[in-house]
């Protein structure tokens, strides 16, 4: 894909040049112009849909950051530890253990994932250290590529101490979460359900989640594992159809995972924008077009005058 940038590049300059330089001796026709505005117009039209991947090449290359969010005591630090497989966070039935973010790196499906376990979301506005958390945990939660906000499943699911969304995440900013893109609903403790960890329970937890966000829940034990296996599947199987394939399903055949590359195409993508809106002025053109040629160079490998040259003298017969 690159390389065929490279020789799209090589000829605009060879075309432009001719124009500039030969066209009255050499009767270049005004024909070259439109050739030039109609590659100079595709190549930019391919870069710009390069560019716009939602840098998903970049996110798997880095991996894709996963924050945990919820209240107190659903027991995101034990999700933690289950998903790394070790200690890695502090387990404890105390209120508000967890006061800054704890991360960890790790592997779901094939695909890197940065963990991020966070302070529960409660009103704290006597501790200092702990609302501070709060905010990073808010923050951490916006800024990571997806979410997992756990809850209790027997605070949502149990007849006798069933309380209302509201009750649960109290604050507008925290229910503010679940609208988030690539957020997922976990329903944790299946196993101190008064129904027990079933299928009847599944389906509980999946129809409550859809009546109060929109989406399917997951329901879990991080004691028992019970729902493990689908949280996996479900996690893996979204990082898959958002990340490494296209809007449309279809596999990136060669994505964008540099964030140096990146930047080299938006200059040359620049350039190419400032060669269309220079208009007649071809002198300023393809001042522009080298500009532009420069920045893909840097990926590609310089284009050089030798190459310009070969392209001109092999597409037009200058000095013949």
């Amino acid at each position: 894909m690159y390389e065929h940038w490279r020789v799209q590049m090589v000829s605009l300059m060879a075309n432009i040049e001719a124009y500039i330089d030969f066209s009255e001796e050499e009767n270049i026709d005004d024909d070259v112009l439109d050739n030039v505005r109609r590659i100079a117009a595709s190549l930019k039209e391919e870069i710009a849909n390069h560019l716009n991947d939602g840098r998903r090449g970049e996110i798997l290359r880095s991996g894709v950051s996963l924050a945990i969010v919820g209240p107190p005591n659903s027991g995101k630090s034990t999700l933690l530890n289950r998903l790394a497989q070790r200690q890695v966070a502090i387990v404890s039935p105390v209120a508000g253990t967890t006061r800054d973010i704890i991360e960890t790196t790790l592997d779901i499906g094939g695909y890197p994932l940065v963990v991020r376990d966070t302070a529960g979301l409660r009103h704290a506005d006597t501790d200092a250290i702990e609302a501070e958390g709060i905010r990073r945990a808010l923050e951490s939660a916006r800024e990571a590529d997806m979410r997992i906000c756990l809850l209790d499943a027997t605070q949502v699911l149990d007849q006798q101490q069933q309380q209302s969304l509201d009750d649960i995440l109290g604050a507008d900013e925290w229910r503010a979460l679940l609208n988030l893109p690539h957020t997922f609903i976990v329903l944790n403790k299946a196993d101190q359900l008064n129904i027990g960890a079933s299928d009847s329970a599944r389906s509980l937890a999946s129809a409550w989640a859809r009546a109060h966000t929109g989406s399917d829940g997951v329901l879990i034990s991080c004691a028992s594992m019970f729902g493990w296996d689908e949280l996996m599947r479900s996690v893996a199987g979204h990082i898959r159809t958002s990340w490494e394939q296209g809007q449309g399903g279809e596999s990136l055949q060669m994505p964008l995972t540099k964030a140096r590359h990146r930047q080299h195409l938006r200059e040359c993508l620049d350039r190419l924008e400032m060669f269309e809106r220079a208009g007649e002025e071809w002198v300023l053109a393809a001042e522009e077009l080298r500009a532009a040629s420069s920045a893909l160079g840097r990926i590609t490998g310089r284009v050089g005058i030798e190459d310009v040259l070969d392209a001109l003298f092999s597409q037009f017969c200058i000095g013949k």
